[in-house]
């Protein structure tokens, strides 16, 4: 295999790959990186057996090929090479090398045979369907950061994609919840996808996914089984198996007879919260809100460190109410708010609360409160 790339395109294809390998490997093979130069493409497939990215990049290519190296020095060895470089990789089979020459530096990689390299096995996808890469970036993007972290209750361990009944028709969901907090967020439901079975799409992939989805003007080939989820674009392909468990009846959680209407900046609160947490004990983090008519007094009183206390011009016209939370959980969902206003929707201290943007009801997110 001999091959001539743009240093550009390769970092950025490579880039990809090795975000998917994982740090720590028992099979020296999932370390590496799979080249295959044929035509006038070159593609980089790297996996940790749950998640393949497959990446294609133009290059000139003289002697078509493949072959496996390390996919996290081969990223390191073209980050550092100067910008505007030609790189142009050479392998030779017989003594296991991949020579990269840039320039005046050469560097010679160990390979491994691609014969080695494990394969995602393919499978038959039950619904195939076109999505923006904007409308997936947001159901993903709002929904992550509730994802639960406890491996014991892996079935949290990602984010809920399926087709639910929205207020005005069948909408593609994205749901996340840890049991202290839940984000659901709608989007139109795309053509073909009606008949999508429920899959809970795995943390790593989320992140992954990310990547496909900076181009505003991308549209992604979503394709959905059972056991697996792919998002393509034209030059990459990501697939991956989804979390083999049953997402719990999350519409059981979110509150429907809340009626005590709080609306603030949803900017304004954030920050007001982030300033007074600042004295609160780091195990807890509880922040209390205190509400009367247009009148908002957030407090931490902390015996270990201090007290604090914020008061906020607010939009508030039912009796008074006193709620505690945990100040990430509320940082966290203020955070998600696009528009200026957040609308919080209290029923008692002890109930959950539910918060929204404006009226807009195509991003609802839950948190429980805590005792202050």
């Amino acid at each position: 295999m001999k091959l001539s790339i743009e240093r550009v395109t390769l970092l950025k294809a490579l880039a990809q790959a090795q975000s998917v390998v994982e740090r720590r490997n028992t099979i020296p093979i999932l370390a590496n990186v799979l080249i295959e130069a044929e035509g006038n493409q070159v593609s980089f497939r790297a996996t940790d057996l749950d998640i393949e990215v497959v990446d294609r990049a133009p290059a000139m290519v003289e002697r078509a090929g493949a072959t496996t190296v390390s996919a996290v020095m081969l990223h390191e060895i073209v980050r550092k090479l100067p910008d505007g470089a030609l790189v142009s990789l050479s392998e030779d089979a017989a003594a296991g090398r991949l020579t990269i020459t840039a320039g005046r530096s050469t560097f010679s990689l160990a390979t491994l045979p691609k014969e080695d390299f494990p394969v995602m096995a393919t499978s038959e996808y039950s619904s195939n369907f076109s999505a923006k890469a904007p409308e997936l970036r947001r159901l993903f993007d709002k929904a992550k950061f509730a994802i639960s972290t406890e491996e014991t209750r892996y079935y949290l361990n990602g984010v809920y994609m399926h087709v639910a009944q929205g207020e005005g028709g069948k909408v593609l969901r994205c749901v996340a919840t840890d049991g202290h907090r839940l984000a659901r967020i709608d989007a139109p439901l795309p053509e073909g996808a009606d008949g999508m079975p429920g899959v809970i799409v795995p943390r790593k992939t989320v992140g992954e996914l990310r990547k496909l989805l900076d181009d505003d003007e991308a549209t992604i080939a979503v394709s959905v089984s059972e056991t697996k989820v792919r998002f393509a674009t034209p030059v990459i392909t990501l697939t991956s198996k989804v979390i083999d468990g049953t997402f719990p009846d999350y519409t059981r959680v979110i509150p429907t007879g809340n009626t005590r209407r709080l609306e603030v900046d949803a900017s304004e609160f954030a920050k007001a919260v982030d300033r007074v947490a600042t004295v609160s004990s780091e195990r807890s983090r509880a922040v209390k809100l205190s509400l009367e008519e247009d009148r908002l007094v957030l407090s931490v009183n902390s015996p270990d460190s201090g007290a604090a206390e914020e008061e906020l011009a607010v939009a508030y016209a039912d009796e008074r109410l006193e709620i505690g939370f945990n100040a990430k959980y509320l940082l966290e969902i203020a955070s998600q708010v696009d528009r200026e206003n957040a609308v919080f929707l209290f029923n008692s201290a002890a109930d959950p609360t539910l918060m929204r943007e404006g009226n807009d009801t195509s991003a609802v997110y839950v948190v429980m409160p805590m005792r202050v």
